[in-house]
């Protein structure tokens, strides 16, 4: 459809691929990039995104695909210093228009960079315009394309005849700078995401992708309870192809372990614990989330994965990861919602990381609404509605619980503090769809309710004055 758009056989303006968490974006992405570069009424493409932390990758997947000499990553002068020593190698990097090598068809920003006023003239002005006539390239492709509200869209919009956009359509939206918003401030941003103005326009394209590749096959059940309105959603991975290994453990560490290994997602509800000090502020909580990490770590545990071709086949292989040996994805997420229980995970990760002898990338701690479009071994989350007294507005988002739970390929591991389960059964039902938001979102309690029973549940006791 792609490549029919470019040559003018086929009307279309807008091209949506639409999919599951997991389900090989990025891959997809990069092959339609390369395509249209290779296309011969295509000169020049642009890639945006959201964050700088989602180009980054982008800039060193293409540049390993395409060449260093094709594409380049172009950034802020104060965003100079963030860039990793990766981008560099595999990437030419610039940070103002007259700083791009004529020899990039490829240029990777962000939306407000590449949107900045005056920006697309620039680009037209230095590089003159696309195979189109008249904008600066020939297409445009959108990365989490969900992630992006329209009036940010808009200021890129004009920069190709055609817009391709990639993403999840549980995409949580940006969130907007503010206080933490348990505390009141309502804290997101409440334009939707640009695609869902095109779900019936006639110019526009969509499919799905209904394989997924991050989840182990243990939690395809919760990923088809994330989308029930698809009529079909696989695994890649399957039964025995990911495998959480781990000696030495006993007690209630080797029965969580052991039941997270299995790849069914895994809900601890942890009771005896002295009284949290706010809903945001729960040490003694994390303190048990670093207590099971410690005892994961000190096993010397090992994740094994089946390696797949392009196509999702098995090609033989056994990829093995453990820690000590950094080898792409983090070996270990820490998620949590809010700002300050963040902090306090972060402590728990720099404490592990220094213990354990580990790269800064082995263990980390990250909000949920920053790990999107991110990929770990194992998640350790803790609830987003932990402590909460009613289902609030932030903590109960559909996509804030889709991330929390959809980044690990080998196991999830959520934490809660007793109560979750009364909480949703007495939250009263929300009938309509706020902001047009698309799919099955628009029912807090039923929709935690669902995908909650997909997961493998316990009760763990903490002794007391432990």
């Amino acid at each position: 459809m792609l490549r029919d758009a470019l040559t003018g056989t086929a009307d279309v303006k807008r091209i949506l691929l639409k999919a599951a968490a997991g389900a090989g974006k990025s891959f997809a992405l990069q092959e339609l990039v390369a395509n249209a570069v290779a296309h011969p009424d295509c000169s020049r493409v642009v890639v945006v995104a959201f964050t700088n932390k989602q180009i980054h990758p982008l800039a060193i997947a293409l540049g390993k695909k395409l060449g260093k000499n094709k594409v380049c990553l172009f950034v802020s002068k104060d965003r100079w210093g963030d860039v990793p020593e990766e981008a560099h190698r595999y990437a030419e990097v610039a940070t103002s228009t007259s700083g791009i090598p004529h020899t990039c068809d490829v240029i990777i920003s962000t939306s407000h960079k590449l949107g900045a006023i005056g920006e697309l003239a620039r680009q037209v002005k230095a590089f003159g315009a696309g195979q189109n006539g008249s904008s600066a390239f020939d297409v445009l492709f959108v990365d989490e394309a969900w992630q992006l509200p329209h009036h940010l869209f808009d200021k890129v919009a004009k920069a190709a005849p055609i817009t391709v956009g990639v993403g999840d359509v549980g995409q949580l939206p940006p969130l907007e700078v503010g206080d933490n918003p348990w505390r009141g401030d309502p804290g997101f941003n409440p334009y939707r995401a640009w695609p869902t103005d095109f779900d019936n326009d006639k110019d526009t394209w969509s499919r799905e992708l209904p394989a997924v590749w991050r989840p182990t096959a243990g939690q395809l059940d919760l990923w088809r309870a994330f989308y029930p309105e698809w009529d079909h959603l696989n695994c890649v991975a399957a039964p025995g192809d990911r495998k959480l290994l781990a000696e030495g453990l006993n007690g209630d560490a080797q029965t969580i372990w052991k039941q997270v290994g299995t790849g069914v997602p895994t809900l601890v509800e942890v009771e005896g614990l002295p009284i949290a000090e706010a809903a945001d502020i729960d040490l003694p909580l994390i303190g048990v989330v670093e207590e099971l990490l410690e005892r994961l770590l000190a096993s010397k545990f090992l994740l094994q994965r089946a390696d797949y071709d392009s196509a999702g086949s098995p090609n033989g292989k056994t990829v093995e990861t453990a820690p000590g040996k950094p080898a792409g994805d983090p070996l270990i997420a820490i998620l949590a919602t809010r700002n300050q229980a963040v902090d306090d995970a972060e402590d728990i990760a720099e404490r592990l990381r220094k213990k354990f002898g580990l790269a800064p990338t082995e263990v980390v701690a990250s909000t949920v609404d920053s790990w999107q479009g991110q990929t770990n071994g194992i998640t350790v989350a803790i609830h987003p509605l932990n402590g909460a007294t009613d289902l609030n507005e932030f903590n109960s988002a559909f996509g804030r619980l889709a991330v929390t739970c959809t980044r690990a390929t080998h196991g999830l591991l959520m934490l809660t503090r007793p109560g979750l389960t009364q909480l949703l059964g007495d939250a009263p039902a929300r009938p309509g769809t706020p902001f047009g938001e698309p799919g099955n979102r628009n029912l807090p309690r039923q929709t935690h309710q669902r995908i909650l029973a997909t997961f493998a549940t316990g009760t763990l006791t903490v002794p007391e004055n432990t």
